[in-house]
């Protein structure tokens, strides 16, 4: 992958799961939050598998599309948009009856000083979605934040632990998950709550981000020795059919890869492909924000894009001066200062 028509296009590709698993699925998809880094290609890779599975059933995308050429993009591949600031009451209201909502709007960086927008986003916004939504299903974007770092050696935070989030940023996103269970008990709204650590694209996420260290021989910090990741395109097709697992109560869902990895180690093989030794700073400590996602790859099998592969990708992408969106993940912080 060269471009990033190649790279979407990779990560639109629907398997012959996600397509039998759509013909399950009633009525029409509709992703709130579709401008943010994911949601264009979960649009994308929805309308391709209806597509696939000859259906006749909408994908929609709501965004306040402000800038850039998104809304066209998506209009262009069969997705229908509507522009909405979902802040903005009159234009939640406005928005059509959907059976399906994928909940992708939030808000992470630039929490520290700027609180009140991300609890307004991350924990009021649930509420009025999920009045104006009850009679639909709701796959809720969340994170493994939710979670208090674990052992290194205990296999990661499950979904029966109880969460305990480190920072506002993690801690609104408990009151989303929180606000949305409410109304799933009041309305008997159906939702999966999907818990995601670390997404990876070509353009952005925690491998782009310690090779390019790696690259440039910046200091890479151990303090947070160890990640989970998964492939985008693959935590997309999980997201879409989650749809069929949605439940009232809610399910809580750990959306990430099989593996515990180590800072320092995918550091080592990125240095290995560009012929630098890695330069580190700091040292591992015995916790890290780890999920174990074995419940999610029970439903789902596991992810089809591997570890190796992601690591080859990023590595030539990086070597050909793919374009990057320059939107670091922090994976490094201890604290929860977004």
């Amino acid at each position: 992958m060269e471009t990033i028509e190649e790279l979407e296009y990779k990560m639109s590709q629907p398997s012959q799961r996600l397509v039998d698993d759509l013909l399950k699925i009633k009525g029409d998809i509709m992703i709130l939050g579709v401008g943010g880094k994911m949601g264009p290609t979960l649009a994308m890779l929805a309308k391709n598998a209806v597509r696939t599975a000859r259906l006749d059933k909408r994908i929609i995308g709501v965004s306040r599309f402000s800038q850039g050429t998104l809304k066209e993009e998506l209009e262009s591949s069969g997705i229908e948009t509507i522009q909405a600031d979902l802040l903005n009451e009159e234009e939640l209201e406005a928005l059509p009856e959907v059976e399906n909502i994928i909940y992708m709007a939030g808000n992470k960086f630039g929490t520290t000083g700027n609180e009140h927008f991300t609890w307004a986003m991350n924990t009021y916004l649930p509420g009025r979605t999920a009045e104006k939504f009850k009679r639909s299903k709701i796959v809720v974007f969340s994170t493994g934040n939710v979670y208090p770092h674990s052992y290194i050696g205990g296999g990661g935070s499950s979904e029966e632990m109880t969460p305990n989030p480190l920072g506002e940023y993690a801690q609104s996103c408990l009151g989303r998950e929180r606000i949305f269970s409410h109304f799933s008990h009041k309305y008997h709204i159906p939702q999966v709550h999907f818990r995601l650590n670390y997404a990876i694209d070509l353009r952005y996420g925690v491998l782009v981000e310690i090779a390019r260290a790696v690259k440039e021989k910046r200091p890479i910090n151990l303090n947070m020795g160890f990640v989970n990741v998964i492939w985008q395109g693959d935590a997309n097709e999980m997201a879409l059919r989650s749809l069929l697992h949605c439940q009232s109560p809610p399910l809580a869902l750990n959306i990430t890869g099989p593996e515990t990895l180590s800072v320092r180690w995918l550091a080592e093989r990125f240095g290995e492909k560009f012929g630098i030794e890695p330069i580190f700073e700091g040292e591992e400590q015995e916790t890290a924000l780890l999920s174990n996602a074995s419940h999610s790859h029970q439903l789902f099998g596991y992810p089809s894009v591997t570890i190796r592969e992601m690591m080859d990708w990023t590595a030539g992408w990086l070597t050909n001066n793919g374009e990057l969106i320059g939107k670091p993940t922090h994976f490094q912080e201890r604290k929860g200062n977004y």
